[in-house]
């Protein structure tokens, strides 16, 4: 069933798009691994990060930086749901766009929120990756880690619920969750994406990082996106 969905799902979505930072390169190149907020950082809990949280070397890898979370108004959460336990929710996991559209309107909001930022776009496999992780993988049919701006006309509330896990893709009965391909916003995996190198298929970025040598004929420039 999952090779019918991932095979429906990369015909239309043949990337997925990972945002993070120029100095996250080095932790992803070392170990070859996206790891989520949780895994890099498990003292974590669902505080809300109002400003990048640098998590130091553990165990000879590099430092990390975790993205602030952005404001989720209250009325979007759903009846039992608090915002920390949402937040630890998000932590768990390593997030896609589907489109590289979704993707630079996040980099367009981190730019406003942070001028002097130094960001970067991994392009990866989308058939590869879910085939990989497909008993961890989820899909959301919404933005699950912003508020809209206008929360009272919203149909959905926030919670763990919204995550459709991928092997009820097309079956699921919920309306908070995507039914087709278009309607797909995230794509999560828990926990961490491992084999990145096999995974990726382009490195937008401005800046002059060093790349490991399979990784250095992907770059491209941000603008390119």
């Amino acid at each position: 069933m999952s090779e019918a969905i991932i095979e429906k799902i990369t015909r239309l979505r043949p990337l997925l798009y990972h945002f993070t930072r120029i100095a996250n390169l080095a932790s992803i190149i070392r170990t070859n691994s996206l790891l989520s907020a949780s895994v890099l950082h498990p003292q974590s809990t669902g505080e809300r990060r109002t400003s990048p949280v640098e998590v130091p070397p553990n165990n000879g890898e590099a430092s990390a930086v975790l993205n602030p979370h952005l404001r989720i108004a209250d009325s979007m959460m759903a009846e039992g749901v608090s915002q920390e336990e949402f937040r630890w929710w998000l932590n768990r996991h390593v997030f896609f766009w589907p489109t590289a559209r979704d993707c630079r309107q996040m980099l367009q909001v981190y730019r406003r929120r942070e001028p002097a930022g130094r960001f970067c776009v991994l392009a990866l496999d989308t058939r590869l990756l879910l085939a990989a992780h497909s008993a961890s993988a989820r899909l959301t049919k919404y933005d699950s880690g912003s508020s809209p701006r206008f929360p009272h006309r919203c149909s959905y509330r926030k919670s763990p619920e919204m995550f459709l896990p991928l092997d009820r893709f097309g079956s699921s009965v919920r309306t908070d969750t995507p039914a087709s391909v278009p309607e797909i916003k995230e794509v999560l995996v828990d926990g961490q994406v491992s084999g990145v190198s096999q995974l990726l298929r382009a490195v937008y970025s401005d800046a002059d990082e060093e790349l490991p040598a399979d990784w250095d004929h992907l770059r491209q420039p941000l603008e390119a996106l």
